[in-house]
């Protein structure tokens, strides 16, 4: 074993299910270089994750459930990550390490919750929960896209995940001389479905529909970059210097069809979004050569909250400051010094704007399952969850109804609290507030850009907002980001912070509306309203760009 500080290698793919892979049993999918990777690690064979995306990773990065640090949803403002959460990254440059930042965070794109505002010392990130959102470069289509490095705009050649492992593969090369850590987490296989075509060909040839192709064709494009990596680690010696992490953030979202039960979800009930194991039971795989025996099967139920406590113990790196993680050290079994876990209940969880008890939840206890608090399933002897036993088991029910209700009381404090984007700061200025963050008054949140221009799409919210520093701002209202510069075709454009309201008459050829005002520090909210008289339409401006002067 080296003495040297382990540098870390941690991959997340994006709605890749447990039976994407070709390990664990799909019948069509060709993944050489993760298969390889899983008879080389230890496994984390029943690991969980929460279902949707913004938890998982706020979970895996803070050691913390997510609802800890102000994280249950994936839009509507729950998704950013309290300022004061440490990150995986901001233990490991604590400790001397160069960290770099590859492809989506999806927690929050303003200051302080973006990722170069995280303990990152370099960041290549698009914005929003996928290329192509609304708050992403105007435009990106997966090729030859226009990608944020270190919150600066950056024109980059190629398809994306080449160019998210392009950028990895660079910072690995310029700092093989010294501990790193790379949280390498490219979009794929987010849809839109989008591969160059022959990566998917194969797969349509055997008559599987389009999106599974493309989507199949999406992780032979990962894997072949999976393979470009372990390349490189072993050209500049570092295979027994590094500790490489393979896992998804959830369920499948394309490679098993729910309600016809096509494609393969190795035998699992539900897919991205679901509380039952399909949505949130995922690969782990943990490579560290020569220092962990390979394809170790570890059986346990283990959960995001246990990777960050699992990393800093394997590294000898001790939390900054006294944090409190949620999860546990899974060293002493993947090095055999122990057999088993302490027994506990594990929450997964996914709230709506307000959170509700016992809204889209899953406890896991050992073999035991309880969905919504209400049905239980012994996944050992019915790992489908065909057969709700609690009728039969109503004291266990009623037992681990009673540890819910302890994590419940747990994580009030987290609910209860208000996370703003500041405005006013030295660290940004302009603040781009895009409607993704809206906390919703009317219709849906826009998620894609494709969905502004819509005939008769109508949404509007509100955002939260910090006036850090009280002074005179230049508020520009627009319909499409700056860079994009098309007008926004209306009469009328509305501001409103707090209980104060402003109005501007504006011209159909208009891209903007400005509003230059004095405003008061602390908090407050910021709304808008567009209407056009032609079309009888009233929305809200998606994008609003706030600076103070």
């Amino acid at each position: 074993m080296s003495t040297s500080p382990s540098n870390v290698i941690f991959v997340i793919t994006d709605d890749q299910g447990y039976g994407d892979i070709g390990y664990h049993g799909n019948p069509v999918l060709d993944t050489p270089h993760l298969d390889q990777m899983a008879r080389e690690s230890v496994q984390l064979d029943d690991h969980h994750h929460d279902p949707l995306c913004s938890p998982s990773r706020a979970a895996l990065l803070t050691g913390q459930y997510a609802a800890r640090n102000g994280v249950w949803h994936v839009i509507h403002g729950c998704h950013l990550l309290h300022p004061k959460a440490l990150t995986m990254a901001d233990h490991f440059s604590a400790n001397g390490y160069r960290c770099g930042m590859f492809g989506k965070w999806h927690l929050g794109d303003n200051y302080p919750f973006a990722p170069q505002y995280r303990g990152f010392h370099e960041v290549l990130c698009h914005r929003g929960g996928g290329v192509g959102e609304l708050p992403d470069y105007w435009g990106n289509n997966y090729f030859d896209d226009t990608y944020f490095h270190n919150g600066e705009p950056k024109p980059c050649k190629g398809y994306c995940t080449d160019v998210f492992f392009d950028a990895a593969l660079d910072f690995i090369r310029s700092n093989a001389e010294s501990p790193f850590f790379v949280y390498l987490a490219p979009n794929a296989m987010h849809s839109p479905f989008i591969v160059p075509e022959h990566y998917a060909a194969p797969y349509k040839t055997l008559g599987i529909p389009e999106d599974r192709a493309n989507f199949y064709g999406m992780i032979a494009n990962f894997d072949e970059n999976m393979g470009r990596l372990f390349q490189l680690l072993k050209q500049l010696q570092l295979d027994g210097d590094t500790i490489v992490i393979f896992t998804a953030d959830h369920g499948t979202a394309a490679g098993y069809d729910a309600k016809t039960g096509e494609g393969y979800n190795a035998g699992m009930r539900g897919k991205k979004g679901s509380v039952y194991d399909g949505g949130h039971r995922v690969s782990f795989f943990l490579r560290w050569q020569g220092t962990l025996p390979a394809e170790r099967r570890i059986p346990q139920v283990t959960a995001h909250i246990d990777i960050l406590p699992t990393l800093l113990e394997l590294c000898g790196i001790s939390p900054v400051g006294e944090v409190a993680f949620d999860g546990l050290s899974l060293v002493p079994l993947m090095r055999g010094d122990e057999s088993d876990l302490p027994e506990r209940s594990i929450v997964i969880q996914l709230q709506p704007d307000e959170p509700v008890k016992w809204h889209h939840t899953a406890v896991l206890h050992g073999r035991w399952r309880l969905i919504n608090g209400e049905e239980l399933y012994d996944i050992e002897n019915d790992p489908a969850q065909k057969d709700n036993i609690s009728l039969a088991n109503r004291r266990r029910v009623a037992a681990i109804r009673q540890e819910y209700d302890i994590w419940w009381q747990n994580m009030q404090v987290g609910f209860s609290q208000v996370i703003a984007i500041p405005v006013g700061t030295v660290h940004e200025n302009p603040v781009l507030l895009s409607a993704r963050d809206w906390h919703p008054t009317l219709g849906r949140v826009p998620w894609m850009q494709s969905w502004i221009d819509l005939p008769g799409y109508e949404a509007n919210g509100f955002w939260l907002i910090d006036v850090i520093q009280a002074g005179s701002y230049r508020i520009e209202l627009r319909s499409h980001p700056v860079e994009a510069n098309l007008p926004m075709g209306i009469d009328r454009a509305i501001l409103r912070i707090g209980e104060d309201e402003y109005v501007q008459a504006t011209d159909q050829s208009d891209s903007l509306a400005a509003f230059t005002l004095d405003l008061r520090a602390g908090l407050t909210s910021l709304s808008t309203l567009l209407s056009s008289i032609a079309d009888s339409r009233e929305r809200g401006a998606c994008y609003v760009y706030v600076r103070k002067l």
